[in-house]
């Protein structure tokens, strides 16, 4: 019988990302990695009761998302790709 190989965390996934500064506004102009920069934007779309009412799948933009996103509501599948787009590896 085989032994159990222990996993280890990808190194790429958690390298910490400086954010620009549309991003930086929203979430701090301190390098994060990716894991950490999605909460952070989590905590402000709560916190801004951004989540539209009726499918909580999409997120409207308030002044701070607004020039993120590009447009005035995204859906929370589209937030990944605007992460990758909006730092600085």
């Amino acid at each position: 019988m085989a032994t159990a190989k222990k996993r280890t965390p990808n190194a790429a996934f958690m390298k910490p990302l400086q954010p620009n500064a549309q991003l930086a506004a929203v979430i701090g102009n301190t390098p994060l990695p990716r894991t950490e920069i999605v909460k952070k934007l989590w905590d402000y779309i709560k916190a801004n009761n951004l989540q539209d009412a009726k499918n909580k799948r999409n997120i409207n933009a308030d002044a701070k998302l607004r020039p993120l996103f590009g447009k005035d509501q995204i859906t929370m599948f589209e937030l990944a790709g605007l992460i990758g787009k909006n730092v600085e590896k």
